[in-house]
């Protein structure tokens, strides 16, 4: 088993003025630089090792790793956990929180803890319904939402009290996020729906995966026009497709993803269809990035870190900066 060197949780995390953390995410943001993130898919193990070997190709890579929350219903190993293990590693994590499984009380007491250990970006979510997992008679709780979380965070860092009143010894350092998708309709709907969540408290979004471009400039158009770019940082989703068939079946079946026909067809016309998802995933990026208010990406793949890593690498949109292999920088 590979060593893992562990962290002085004795030391202070500096934090810049006008910064809500000491992360890194929040420093490269506020800095101007391009920003990566990228998922890290949770094992289905109590190893810890499992987490380090899939974090490991995405901390050379990433300025932040998102650790998922049961994303789509499905059990895996606790968010909360995971983070706990990649700032013992020196990894700087992105804790996802769903409101489908937790209420009020126990997402407050997460949330200190997890500050505690390191935690400085926290990703609020509603969270998939219990019926579209592997365990469809879980009785869902959903006593709050993707927006109300987000307020109530906003109220522990900023006001020093829980939602009951009740003040706090150390509040919470943390960035806040939240997740938006400009491919559902009602389409003009989205940007006011993004709006709703920076005066909720976001500090930086998340979207579902941008295979349609063009529609996702149209959203940056009205983005830009409300002004929204300048009071949240964007990272737009993207990520690889295996072939023509798994386009068709995320289309079809995974709620919001949005896959025009002509990227099918260009999977449909490659030799290898594999390679070919790999360069649209690239293309991709590269266009992005010359999107007006588009902040950074944030690339999704199922299980394929090492992918994930290669892609970010060939996109070019780490040019200039230095390597980043084991950052010591834990939130």
């Amino acid at each position: 088993m590979t060593q893992i060197d562990l962290l002085d949780f004795s030391r202070p995390y500096p934090r810049l003025p006008g910064h809500s953390s000491g992360g890194r995410l929040e420093r490269v943001l506020r800095a101007g630089r391009f920003a990566v993130t990228a998922e890290l898919n949770p094992p289905d193990s109590a190893d810890p090792q499992d987490v380090y070997d899939r974090a490991r190709p995405l901390s050379e890579v990433c300025d932040a790793i998102n650790a998922t929350d049961a994303s789509g219903a499905h059990c895996h190993m606790s968010s909360i956990a995971i983070c706990a293990l990649l700032t013992r590693a020196g990894y700087a994590p992105v804790l996802q929180i769903s409101c489908r499984d937790r209420n009020r009380i126990a997402i407050q007491g997460d949330v200190l803890g997890a500050a505690a250990m390191g935690v400085g970006n926290i990703l609020c979510l509603t969270g998939d319904g219990v019926e579209t997992g592997d365990h469809p008679q879980a009785k869902p709780v959903f006593d709050l939402d993707s927006m109300s979380l987000l307020q109530i965070i906003r109220t522990m860092r900023d006001d020093g009290h829980f939602l009951s009143g009740r003040k706090l010894t150390t509040r919470p350092a943390v960035f806040l996020g939240a997740a938006e998708n400009p491919f559902a309709p009602p389409l003009d709907f989205r940007a006011i729906r993004l709006a709703k969540k920076v005066a909720a408290g976001a500090q930086f979004i998340q979207t579902q995966y941008c295979f349609d471009l063009t529609r996702f400039e149209r959203f940056m158009d009205q983005v830009r026009d409300m002004g929204l770019h300048e009071k949240v940082f964007i990272l737009a989703g993207v990520g690889p497709l295996a072939s023509a068939r798994a386009a068709r079946w995320m289309r079809e079946n995974v709620p919001g993803v949005h896959i025009p026909d002509d990227v099918i067809a260009r999977l449909e016309g490659a030799t290898n269809q594999k390679r070919e998802g790999r360069a649209i995933c690239i293309d991709m990026i590269q266009r992005i990035r010359e999107i007006k208010g588009v902040a950074g990406i944030h690339v999704m793949a199922y299980r394929q870190e090492e992918l994930v890593s290669d892609i970010i690498v060939e996109s070019g949109v780490l040019r200039g900066r230095a390597a980043s292999a084991h950052r010591k920088e834990s939130v």
